[in-house]
C-alpha cells in the first residue's frame, strides 16, 4: 500500500516515514530506559518531533504533542505507548542494547514491548499532524513508568492532555483488538512466627506458617468467570525468609501477583483473600483495575471491518489508568515481551502503521 504522509513544507512517502520509524526504534533500543530512568529515550522522541517541525510538551519523562490544527471544540483521540522497558534477563545471548537486524527481525530490548507500537504511532501522528478538516484532534503521548505501574507515567499527565474521546494504546497484540484487559493487584504478605535455635524444639517457623497460605493461593479458584477475561489468576512470585541456617525464622515475606477480571471489584477480591489466609495481606495499590471498551464502539467496529479479531488481554497496560474508552492494539506479539533476545519483525511495524491509519481514517474523516 502506497501512501503520502504530509509534513511541514514537504511530502514524505510511506516508505520514507516507515524508515524513520525503524531508525528511531534502533536509537531507543540502544538507549537504556528502565522505568523511572527514561530521560534519554524521551530526548530521542523530542528530537524526532523537532526534526518533523512538531512542537511538543514534556513533564517528567513523558512527551506529548498535538496536531497542528487542534480545535478544542472537537473530540480528541489519544495515541499512546510507553518509553520504558524491563531490565534484560540473564538468558540474553545478544546485547540487549544493540539493535541487530537479521533478515526480517529487529532484535533488542524493548523492540517488541512496546517500541514497535511506539514508533508506529509516532509515524501515524506525523501522518495526521498537518491535516485540516479532521473530525477529531489527535494527540501523541510517549509515556514513562508503564512497566512498573509508576505514578510518574501517563497518569501524571492526563489532566494536561484535556478531555479524551478515546485512546489507542500501543502494545503488542498482532494488531488485533484487545477490547478488555485484566487489572492487577500486587499483594505483600507476611507470616509471623517466633525465632529460636534450629537445633532445639523451640520457636515457631514463619516459613512453615506461610506454606498453607501459599498452597491456598495455588489451589483456589474464584467462582465467577468473566466472559471476556476468563478467571482471576493468582501467582506467588517472590519469597524472603530467614537470616541464617541455624535460626528458626520469625518472619516470612512473600509477594502475590493477582490478575483481576471485571467479574469482581478489587475490593471483593481482597476481601476473599483475607477471609481465607492467616497471613497479613497488604495491597501495594488499588489503581490498576480491569478495563474495557464496548465492542460496539466505532473504533472497534472499524477494526472488525478490517478483519481484526477482538479478545480479552491477560496483561495490563496504561489502559488501566485511563478514565475513558481505550483500545489496546499494536504490532508485535505479547508472548515475546520480557523474553531473552526480544525481537519484532520489521514487516509487523510496516503493517502496524498501515492498519493504524486505515483504522483511524474510517473515523477521522467522517
Amino acid at each position: 500500500m502506497y501512501m503520502l504522509i504530509r509534513m511541514q513544507g514537504q511530502v514524505s512517502t510511506f516508505d520514507e516515514q516507515y524508515a524513520k520509524a525503524v531508525q528511531l526504534l534502533k536509537q531507543l533500543i540502544a538507549t537504556p530506559s528502565f522505568s523511572g530512568s527514561e530521560n534519554l529515550a524521551a530526548q530521542h522522541i523530542e528530537q524526532y518531533l523537532q526534526n518533523e517541525g512538531i512542537s511538543f510538551f514534556r513533564k517528567g519523562n513523558n512527551v506529548w504533542a498535538k496536531n497542528r490544527h487542534f480545535d478544542s471544540t472537537k473530540p480528541t483521540i489519544l495515541l499512546n505507548s510507553h518509553l520504558d522497558t524491563v531490565r534484560p534477563n540473564k538468558s540474553y545471548t545478544l546485547d540487549p542494547f544493540e539493535a541487530i537486524v537479521k533478515e526480517d527481525k529487529l532484535y533488542g530490548l524493548g523492540s517488541n514491548d512496546a517500541g514497535g507500537a511506539l514508533v508506529s504511532l509516532m509515524a501515524v501522528f506525523t501522518h495526521y499532524f498537518n491535516r485540516q478538516n479532521l473530525s477529531h484532534n489527535v494527540i501523541f503521548a510517549a509515556s514513562a513508568e508503564e512497566e512498573n505501574s509508576g505514578s510518574n507515567g501517563i497518569e501524571s499527565v492526563l489532566l494536561e492532555l484535556g478531555e479524551i474521546s478515546f485512546a489507542l494504546v500501543g502494545e503488542p497484540t498482532h494488531m488485533h483488538l484487545a477490547i478488555a484487559e485484566k487489572g492487577l493487584l500486587v499483594l505483600d504478605c507476611i507470616a509471623y512466627g517466633k525465632s529460636g535455635h534450629a537445633a532445639r524444639e523451640e520457636g515457631q517457623n514463619a516459613l512453615y506458617k506461610a506454606l498453607p497460605d501459599i498452597e491456598w493461593f495455588l489451589a483456589y479458584n474464584f467462582p465467577r468467570i468473566s466472559e471476556m477475561l476468563g478467571t482471576v489468576k493468582m501467582s506467588v512470585t517472590q519469597i524472603q525468609c530467614g537470616t541464617q541456617h541455624n535460626i528458626v525464622p520469625d518472619v516470612c515475606h512473600f509477594t502475590v501477583d493477582v490478575r483481576c477480571t471485571d467479574a469482581y471489584t478489587l475490593e471483593e477480591i481482597l476481601d476473599v483473600i483475607r477471609a481465607h489466609v492467616s497471613c497479613e495481606v497488604t495491597p501495594r495499590s488499588m489503581r490498576i483495575r480491569p478495563s474495557s471498551i464496548s465492542e460496539m464502539h466505532p473504533v472497534v467496529q472499524a477494526g472488525i471491518g478490517l478483519g481484526r479479531k477482538v479478545y480479552g488481554s491477560p496483561t495490563t497496560s496504561d489502559q488501566a489508568l485511563m478514565p475513558f474508552p481505550s483500545l489496546k492494539i499494536g504490532p508485535g506479539d505479547s508472548a515475546r515481551s520480557h523474553t531473552a533476545d526480544e525481537f519484532i519483525f520489521l514487516h509487523e511495524i510496516k503493517e502496524g502503521i498501515t492498519l493504524y491509519i486505515r483504522l483511524l481514517d474510517s473515523i477521522i474523516y467522517t
